[in-house]
């Protein structure tokens, strides 16, 4: 059989979830679910920007800087190099890196947390897809977060600024290869979670424990997610708060939020808590979702060309 091309695949892409969001509108439709109800948590969706970085086409990652408070990084679905792209809320780009030393086959999220030094912030980022099932082994690159400057707005694609050495932290499934998009860091620990992407079922997450070895890492099954939705386990981006209390996920349409309860101090208890959902506007393929720096706020990316960046704040 001749083996698809990407632009193929994009396309059909295109199809499902075009054909996902009728059903989905249906579904509520057919279930007399008014969205404002469901919005119990964060108030309206809102476009307050445009990404003006030509270069970000697909934009299917999402963090926010802690370096810089107020700048954000996101990263091209597969397809693009190894980039990562900073911006402001304002949409407007403020430099791109080439990561040193990582290969880009699927990049699929981006998340941030402690590293080796004490007191750096480390860029964690996810090449975690595979759409057919085929991968031995996933990668998750990390690599310190870069200064954001004045300089770095004129950093291009064509002409990027470079990370230092980033860490290949390999991992594997125990029980087979998974598709996923969704990739977390524990901000206390450096744990890394990858949450599964498999529709019409829970998806399930698994945990690798740091400090990370120079060896491939068989990750543990740490729980299973319930989503308030007819689709399930289609999860496509993911962020945990500043605070490590909770953790937002979101697919093409909604997004969602797990919070940790008041006396836990095991962030793998999260993962028991009924999930609230809400309204992330109207995204062409939405996969990337952050806490903004402050923890009051998620904003959201879609990809295509000039995508908007969508805000929801805590009611």
């Amino acid at each position: 059989m001749k083996k698809k091309s990407r632009k193929d695949a994009k396309a059909q892409r295109k199809i499902h979830i075009s054909a996902l969001r009728f059903c989905a509108l249906a579904w509520v439709s057919f279930l007399g679910i008014d969205a404002a109800q469901q919005a119990r948590t964060y108030g309206p969706a809102l476009n307050v920007a445009i990404l003006k970085d030509k270069s970000i086409t697909e934009s299917s990652g999402l963090v926010a800087s802690r370096l810089t408070p107020g700048a954000y990084w996101t990263h091209n679905d597969s397809g693009d190099g190894p980039f990562i792209y900073a911006f402001n809320a304002r949409g407007a780009p403020l430099g791109v890196f080439h990561v040193t030393g990582a290969k880009a086959v699927d990049w699929e999220d981006i998340s941030i947390g402690p590293g080796p030094q004490y007191g750096q912030s480390y860029l964690y980022i996810g090449d975690i897809g595979d759409n057919d099932g085929i991968r031995s082994e996933i990668v998750v690159y990390r690599v310190a977060e870069p200064a954001i400057s004045p300089a770095t707005v004129k950093l291009t694609k064509k002409q990027p600024g470079t990370t230092e050495p980033a860490e290949a932290i390999r991992l594997r499934y125990p029980d087979g290869s998974h598709d996923a998009e969704t990739l977390l860091v524990d901000p206390a620990s450096g744990n890394i979670y990858i949450v599964t992407k498999v529709a019409l079922v829970n998806p399930v997450v698994y945990e690798a424990t740091a400090p990370f070895s120079g060896k491939t890492i068989t990750m543990r099954r740490v729980g299973e997610i319930r989503v308030p939705s007819l689709f399930g386990g289609v999860i496509t981006g993911g962020s945990v708060s500043p605070d490590g209390r909770r953790v937002a996920l979101c697919d093409y349409f909604r997004g969602y939020e797990l919070a940790l309860p008041a006396k836990s101090t095991d962030f793998n208890d999260i993962w028991k808590q009924r999930m609230t959902d809400f309204d992330l506007g109207k995204r062409r393929q939405g996969e990337g979702i952050a806490y903004r720096l402050d923890g009051k706020a998620l904003l959201a990316t879609s990809e295509g060309k000039n995508a908007p960046l969508v805000q929801v704040a805590l009611n």
